[in-house]
């Protein structure tokens, strides 16, 4: 009998949600799940109607890290190996890939070692209040080879990403809130139907200005703070004919007054 496949996908309209089927290992990443994950990321990229991605552990756990079992037997080794000359692939699949469209982590119980930097590695996490990150790699010797060391400073400052890296210790929705390592806080079970309802949200925004706005942020830290400012302005003015012309005219057709809000 063939392993069933240890990365699903779903599509709902504009959103593609990525599941980690691996519930039996808390889905920690052999081999197979790292190639599952980047080859359907790859996809999402290419697929002109999803909009937005979602990523999700299936069976309570976001995802535990790289399978140690892997590690220890050498199975990893193999494909550490291939991945020293530059490729787009990571160790825990889509780590090394600079995405045009914004992903969304939905995370429930653990997000640790490789599972945090698959987290960091996308826009934004929605997470459960029960849920913890953690670099708990660090109690059994394994680096942080997935972009840990310059995500996390890069996302909630190098002293508190110092605290982490360093201690290994496990940290709550409610420190991962304050710290700005987790963008919402949901009930225990919903970080799949919230992670997705707000897709659906980003999803219902003029297109090409918002993957503009994202790829600015991302670039920013390639440039001083005057030449990201002019970087910003040059790829910009365009796009306010292209698409913002249009969305003047809706709000002085009416729409959007008095403080509504909505993406579509």
């Amino acid at each position: 009998m063939s392993e069933k496949n240890p990365v699903v996908v779903e599509v709902d309209g504009p959103v593609t949600t990525v599941i980690i089927d691996r519930a039996e290992k808390r889905n920690a990443a052999n081999n197979a799940v790292a190639e599952g994950l980047y080859d359907a990321f790859k996809a999402f990229e290419t697929d002109d109607q999803s909009k937005v991605a979602v990523l999700w552990g299936k069976g309570g756990h976001f995802c535990a890290g790289a399978d140690l079992a892997a590690v220890a037997g050498g199975e990893r080794a193999t494909r550490y190996a291939r991945l020293q000359d530059g490729s787009d692939e990571g160790p825990m699949g889509p780590s090394r890939l600079r995405l045009s469209k914004p992903v969304i982590a939905a995370v429930a119980g653990y997000s640790v070692a490789g599972g945090i930097e698959l987290a960091l590695w996308c826009d934004l996490r929605v997470m459960e209040e029960s849920a913890t990150f953690g670099v708990f790699c660090r109690r059994f010797g394994v680096p942080l080879i997935d972009g840990g060391t310059v995500r996390l400073p890069r996302l909630i400052g190098q002293s508190r990403a110092m605290d982490l890296i360093l201690t290994g210790r496990p940290v709550d929705s409610a420190e991962a809130l304050q710290f700005g390592l987790a963008n919402r806080v949901v009930p225990d079970g919903t970080s799949r139907e919230a992670a997705e309802a707000l897709a659906h949200e980003i999803a219902g925004f003029p297109g090409a200005c918002m993957k503009m706005d994202r790829a600015n942020v991302y670039d920013q830290w390639e440039h001083s703070m005057e030449d990201a400012i002019l970087q910003e302005f040059k790829r910009g003015f365009p796009m306010v004919e292209a698409e913002g012309k249009a969305g003047a005219a809706r709000f002085v057709s009416g729409e959007g007054r008095g403080g509504a809000f909505k993406s579509e």
